[in-house]
């Protein structure tokens, strides 16, 4: 149990935070997964967005661990939303849950709320993203660099190692984005006649991939492939390639392992998907932030291995 004047001052200070960008409301917490088993721990988990299967598969690895404990999970989605996400952590302190488990929205952004949540005395667990500052006690997620690169040659092999390519990106500011595009980089050097002719965020959006993808096919007629940040993206330009009656000519790879983008790699649509394993990150973050909870000690960086699934194994990921 947190003493009151720490989590009054935390709140004070999240409070500022979140009335320092704009004017909106609190925001919504929503309890989930299992209760009563032990009811002495109580684990606020915050997740970036519930409109990306990715994560839908995190939240069910989180209700699945919730429910073999009979922990007592909140779940906050903040919409992409770094302000929605602040309140949501709010929330947490507010409340005292023990453990705070965050998935950022934005790495930068957040570190505000990790030195609120430093400053009331929870213990902080980052999953799949990184915060760029505060004091987290240990991160668990996928090797974006490592996922990248993993990426990035698969992809390249598949064209032929040459051509013009576009590299669609992820949310300006998370870590994913950022590592991921250093993986691709550290690739892209072994290849030399491979041109990079264009490189936008599309937001790790679908449809805003379509829409980004339908662009970039008007201005280069003779575009190799898109280079996904993620499957989400892959997937618009996909619907893309179709309406510009180029399927086949332009190849597309992606990140996540997404079931959508499985059943793509299935039909020959998709190079392959590099599939992280998000429902292990979400069951792992709340089975460590038990650990936490009873005062036991934690490795600081618990990787994710991925899983690269082409044509050459899709069928066992159907």
């Amino acid at each position: 149990m947190k003493r009151l004047s720490v989590i009054t001052a935390a709140v004070v200070a999240a409070s500022a935070l979140a009335l320092s960008g704009c004017s909106e409301g609190p925001a919504s917490t929503e309890p989930t997964a299992a209760t009563g088993g032990d009811d002495t721990i109580t684990i606020g988990f915050s997740i970036s967005t519930l409109q990306n299967p990715f994560f839908v598969s995190m939240e069910e690895g989180i209700d699945e661990a919730a429910a073999a404990s009979g922990i007592e999970v909140t779940l906050a989605d903040a919409n992409d939303d770094p302000l929605k996400q602040a309140n949501d952590i709010l929330n947490f302190i507010s409340s005292g849950v023990d453990v705070a488990v965050l998935n950022p929205t934005d790495g930068d952004a957040i570190v505000s709320s990790v030195e609120a949540l430093n400053e009331a005395g929870i213990p902080v667990i980052t999953v799949d993203r990184r915060a760029e500052g505060g004091d987290v006690l240990a991160h668990i997620g996928t090797d974006n660099v490592t996922a990248g690169e993993a990426t990035a040659k698969a992809f390249f092999e598949a064209i032929g190692g040459k051509g013009k390519i576009a590299i669609l990106e992820g949310v300006p500011g998370a870590s994913s984005s950022i590592d991921r595009g250093t993986g691709f980089e550290n690739v892209l050097a072994d290849y030399p006649e491979i041109e990079v002719v264009a490189t936008q965020t599309a937001n790790y959006q679908r449809s805003e991939g379509l829409t980004v993808a339908q662009n970039i096919l008007q201005a280069t007629p003779d575009l190799a492939g898109f280079l996904s940040m993620n499957d989400e993206m892959a997937l618009g330009a996909i619907e893309a390639i179709r309406s510009a009656g180029k399927g086949g000519a332009v190849k597309v790879i992606g990140i996540d392992g997404g079931a959508d983008a499985v059943k793509a790699v299935e039909a020959g649509e998709l190079v392959a998907t590099i599939a992280q394993q998000s429902a292990l990150m979400g069951s792992m973050g709340i089975e460590q932030a038990i650990k936490v909870a009873k005062g036991e000690k934690i490795e600081k960086d618990q990787p994710v291995d991925v899983i690269v699934i082409d044509e050459s194994n899709v069928d066992e990921y159907l």
